[in-house]
């Protein structure tokens, strides 16, 4: 499939993460400091949590109509993580993008794949926990997961972080005060001193078990 040509108004931006390393609070405060990014909500087959809000934090929909949706091709991407389906919706993205909005995906390393063979120029970012112990301590504070649910997730993290390398950005998120700081100049174009490819991030990935 050759690329698209979505990007043409605004700036697509893909946040990739481990579940529990901060992705979608950093996501938050970055939007709450600059109005001009636009947020894609995703669709998913998993069921609400407690305060999400449909249309809000997600579109929630059966089994059934995901697959539906993807046999139109309502997609830009869509991946399955821990048993459940989650996809961004193509024509709300393509729309944002032509008002020249700047768009994040908060989508897994599935999606990221799928947007870059479509998008090649679109700007993609993995946020990584400072340790195991952080990871599974933020995971536990949520109070949203069993301890089983808890473990396979940490257990996942470990394949969800070996792709760390395959983005153009990596944000470390020990201080939230600083990831934030990197997170926005990433967003604003002013990213190049947090390249992946900068001397450090392979030995703590290595010792994430990534």
């Amino acid at each position: 499939m050759p690329p698209d040509s979505l990007t043409a108004g605004g700036r697509l931006f893909v946040i990739a993460a481990p579940s529990g390393a901060g992705k979608t609070s950093l996501v938050r405060a970055a939007m709450k400091g600059d109005p001009s990014l636009s947020f894609s909500v995703s669709y998913t087959t998993r069921a609400p949590r407690p305060n999400e809000t449909d249309g809000h934090d997600y579109h929630f929909v059966t089994p059934r109509e995901f697959q539906r949706m993807v046999l139109r091709g309502d997609f830009l991407e869509h991946a399955e993580v821990f048993g459940s389906c989650y996809g961004t919706g193509l024509e709300a993205t393509k729309k944002a993008l032509a008002q020249g909005r700047s768009v994040i995906l908060d989508i897994d390393y599935q999606g990221a794949r799928q947007v870059r063979a479509r998008i090649p120029e679109v700007s993609d970012v993995f946020i990584l926990p400072p340790s195991r112990a952080t990871l599974e301590r933020r995971l536990r504070d949520r109070r949203t997961d069993s301890s089983p649910a808890i473990a396979r997730r940490l257990a996942d993290s470990v394949n969800e972080i070996s792709h760390w390398s395959e983005f153009r950005y990596v944000v470390v998120n020990d201080d939230f005060e600083q990831a934030l700081r990197d997170l926005s100049a990433i967003l604003a174009g002013r990213g190049a001193a947090l390249a992946a490819s900068r001397p450090g991030l392979a030995e703590l990935v290595a010792s994430l078990g990534g």
